[in-house]
């Protein structure tokens, strides 16, 4: 999540664990453990963009760091809050608890987090909420700082009604998510048996700042299948598919390079590719994309949230990460509530994938 959201939700739980001791320092404590697991971007400076991908939401994000950092800043801290009588187990329950809940919220997204490392290299990721999420934040926010101006031992019992209310508000909208997600799946894969399509696997994850429009990715080996739907619309109502091809031919002579073997395992096989005259383009399909219309009238172009080009020689950073002309954001969002609402003609047209380096856009397939 984004890091306002790791600030928030660290302030809730320090403020719930120790704000009855320390007051309004426990939001701030909080608000710093809460975002310490993303302080990785540190290193980030010192790697190459291949090294990064495997070290962002990495080791910082693992069950075992979080056990050991739990366990030796545990002193520290209760001699720092000494006079507050902060025993050592619970300044180290402190820090387990703000940093599990990043963790754990940081799951509930696409991207994915290294929970299991250095035992497995899998990323755990729920695909329930998007990285930004307004009305998972707000209910915290709002109470955290309505809580930060009670500071009389009279008050604490205030205090503490006002932050299980933040938390259980927010609580609440990520076990919606859960739900709501079902109810997508459920009629994406009343689609697909419908029309009797076979797939390898099949993926859905909310689109950006809401948990009611969701899109579903499915692999059928060669190509990827893109659709959107509401949570309201019917089980009969037909999804309209856009067909990625993947380019595995794209990859040829290219897949034993470093920079490739990390983005196929990144993308965790959600990826497409496109061969140019330096290199080939990778895109990751588990983000979305970005969507313009009007380049050309009755048109969207669609250009994948994540990309990057890998050179097939050179000296130096042979992984780059491609940024291409992104749509107005103002625009997307009117055409996607449009959508939620049911106006599907807002959002859908003949879809060209864009931004592929030096390519021009390519027609998509589309099922009706």
């Amino acid at each position: 999540m984004d890091s306002i959201t790791q600030a928030t939700l660290g302030a809730a739980v320090g403020e719930m664990i120790l704000g009855r001791r320390l007051g309004n320092r426990a939001l701030a404590w909080g608000a710093l453990f809460g975002t310490l697991p993303d302080l990785d971007v540190i290193i980030a400076p010192f790697l190459d963009n291949a090294a990064n991908l495997w070290w962002h939401r990495g080791p910082s994000h693992s069950l075992l760091v979080m056990v050991l950092a739990s366990w030796g800043l545990s002193s520290p801290l209760a001699k720092l809050w000494k006079r507050d009588k902060i025993t050592r187990a619970r300044a180290g329950w402190f820090v387990f608890a703000v940093w599990s809940t990043h963790v754990l919220i940081d799951c509930f997204t696409v991207y994915g987090t290294a929970v299991l490392w250095p035992f497995s290299d899998h990323r755990v990721g729920f695909n329930h909420l998007f990285i930004i999420d307004f009305f998972f934040t707000m209910p915290m926010l709002v109470a955290l700082v309505w809580l930060a101006f009670l500071r009389t031992k009279k008050q604490l019992p205030k205090r503490r009604r006002l932050n299980a209310w933040g938390l259980g508000l927010a609580s609440a909208y990520a076990l919606l998510s859960v739900g709501m997600k079902q109810v997508a799946s459920a009629g994406f894969d009343a689609d697909l048996k419908r029309r009797g399509v076979a797939y390898e696997r099949r993926m859905e994850a909310p689109t950006p700042f809401n948990i009611i429009l969701w899109r579903s990715v499915v692999d059928r080996g060669d190509e990827l299948w893109v659709g959107y739907r509401t949570v309201w619309e019917s089980r009969g109502t037909p999804v309209r598919w856009t067909i990625y091809p993947r380019g595995a031919e794209a990859l040829e002579g290219m897949r034993d390079m470093r920079e490739v073997k990390t983005l196929v395992w990144f993308s965790d096989g959600w990826w497409i590719a496109r061969r140019h005259a330096k290199g080939v383009w990778i895109g990751d399909l588990r983000f979305g994309e970005s969507r313009a219309w009007g380049d050309k009238k009755g048109m969207v172009d669609s250009r994948p949230a994540f990309s990057w080009n890998v050179l097939r020689e050179g000296d130096g950073e042979r992984l780059r990460t491609y940024r291409p002309t992104r749509a107005d954001p103002g625009i997307t969002l009117r055409r996607m509530g449009h959508r939620i609402v049911g106006n599907r003609h807002e959002w859908e047209a003949i879809p060209r994938l864009a931004g592929v380096k030096g390519s021009l856009p390519e027609f998509l397939g589309v099922v009706e």
